[in-house]
């Protein structure tokens, strides 16, 4: 295969000089200006008079926040899916399908011509860092593999179509992606997750992989595979892809695996980057280490607002841009798309590391929390504090979820769960699994002050409780419910009493003696 990373290189010198002289306030608002003027006459920009428009307060004057809901049955619900002129200009030929998390209803977010050029745009950015960080780099010499959900789409109108992001994106890939994309297109329409993962491993090792990607836990579920099918490789990804570069990760938060994934990745000249890809629209990639933040795709046809968590309900919330965001507060996400999504809540929560260039972190997402009791758990808090815990407890962790557990009568206390599968072998035993909750406990009191109120004397909430189960286990409790591979993800804070109970009783069946 010819290598392209030359042309790659080019590319990404002239990227960096633009990157470099960005004005982060100056492109928002430039690019929030465009997507007005090209929405003008769309119902929903007659509907708003996006022609009076001319600067981002007028904007927030005029057009509320909005969530899926709220386009949906203003909006979608009539001609759904024939979406013509609506809130984008022309047809919108695919849809998404996205829960957010594995527990929610089904949506069908637009995704338009200018939309598969902002991901586009995206890649490329991701690409052009690691080219900068790496000026020996051939990445364009081998395929780049992404392992992904089902790339088979539904035909919901004649030329209009529903499907996993992945699938959508293998679909409209640029010529030029294309010809280093795998797996084969055939080969990524099996639908049984199990037989795919088979099926990509022994393919694979036919094939120069120089870039994978994918969700951590299934991953590692691929690595697992690999290791089986090459037992002389003693566990190095190195000794099974020798010229992989770079892996890329994203959809949840990757604390709990780093130990994992560095440990695979020993002796390799891989780098990991992190990206944060979503439905609505490719938001941010790492442009520096682990942990530094993810920098913000500002010029890629999307608008951003970001709303203190604490006002998400409020009737008139306080809504930031870039222009005024403030470092370590924790806010919902707004976006405004070149789709067809305007002031949107997507649901997922960010704070901000820098602002110039614009680096954030992503710390949940606004229903990702547990305060069953008061105890205004964040997503973020839980998992350092788990991640922190299993480091204590030299363990490594490969899934868990954490839900409330309601006391039985006025004597006892109510608390939370958490249901926890470990690596093959790395499990606590009876000393260390004491040190994983006492420290867990810990790092939540430090982390949090409603929490510390309440577990200060046992008063208003009891100590955690820790459920080991086998390896394996949440794979197969995402199968038995349908959500096996691709992008569902284990949810990691579980709120509706029923999913818990259900995921408690596979649990139970589970269970390390």
């Amino acid at each position: 295969m010819l290598d392209a990373t030359p042309f790659l290189r080019l590319y990404a010198r002239r990227r960096s000089q633009q990157l470099a002289s960005q004005d982060p306030a100056a492109t928002q608002e430039r690019t929030l200006l465009e997507l007005l003027k090209k929405a003008r006459d769309t119902r929903f920009g007659k509907d708003h008079s996006f022609d009076s428009i001319s600067s981002v307060a007028e904007f927030q004057k005029k057009v509320r926040l909005r969530r899926y809901e709220d386009f949906w049955n203003e909006y979608f619900k009539a001609s759904f899916p024939r979406l013509e002129n609506c809130t984008w200009p022309g047809l919108i030929r695919y849809f998404p399908v996205s829960s957010g998390t594995s527990a929610g209803p089904t949506k069908f977010l637009p995704y338009s011509k200018e939309m598969q050029d902002s991901n586009t745009k995206a890649g490329l950015d991701l690409l052009t860092h690691h080219v900068l960080n790496r000026p020996h780099s051939k990445v364009f010499a081998g395929n780049s593999f992404v392992l992904g959900g089902t790339t088979e789409l539904v035909e919901q109108a004649p030329g209009i179509w529903s499907g996993d992001l992945s699938g959508i994106a293998v679909k409209t890939l640029p010529w030029w992606a294309r010809l280093r994309y795998f797996p084969p297109q055939q080969m990524a329409l099996i639908k049984d997750w199990e037989e795919k993962i088979d099926t990509f491993a022994r393919a694979s090792l036919k094939t120069d992989i120089r870039m994978i990607s994918g969700v951590p836990n299934w991953l590692l579920i691929y690595f697992d595979k690999l290791r089986e099918l090459c037992p002389q490789a003693d566990g190095k990804i190195s000794n099974i892809y020798p010229h992989l570069e770079m892996l890329v990760h994203g959809g949840v938060n990757f604390a709990p695996y780093v130990r994992q994934f560095t440990s695979l990745l020993e002796g390799s000249n891989a780098e990991m980057r992190e990206v944060y890809p979503a439905s609505e629209g490719f938001i941010a990639v790492a442009d520096r280490g682990y942990g530094d933040g993810l920098r913000m795709q500002l010029d890629s046809g999307i608008f951003y607002e970001f709303i203190p968590l604490e006002e998400i309900n409020s009737p008139q919330p306080t809504r930031h841009w870039i222009k005024n965001i403030e470092l370590g507060v924790n806010y919902a996400l707004v976006m405004t798309t070149c789709a067809g999504l305007w002031s949107y809540i997507i649901g997922d929560t960010v704070k901000f590391v820098d602002r110039n260039p614009a680096r954030l972190l992503i710390t949940g997402r606004i229903s990702y929390y547990l305060s069953a009791f008061g105890e205004h758990l964040l997503g973020e808090e839980i998992e350092s504090a788990i991640s922190k815990a299993a480091e204590a407890a030299n363990s490594t962790i490969t899934d868990y979820s954490v839900g409330a557990v309601y006391p039985q009568s006025t004597a006892e206390l109510g608390g939370h769960l958490y249901i926890v599968e470990f690596a093959e072998g790395q499990a606590p035993k009876t000393t260390a699994h004491e040190t994983f909750i006492t420290t867990l406990d810990q790092q939540l009191r430090r982390a949090n002050e409603d929490y510390e109120a309440h577990r200060a004397n046992n008063f208003g909430l009891s100590g955690p409780k820790l459920a080991v189960v086998k390896p394996g286990t949440f794979a197969a409790w995402m199968k038995a419910r349908g959500k096996l591979g691709g992008q569902n993800k284990v949810p990691r804070i579980i709120s509706d009493a029923e999913l818990f109970d259900n995921l408690q009783r596979f649990a139970a069946e589970h269970r390390l003696s």
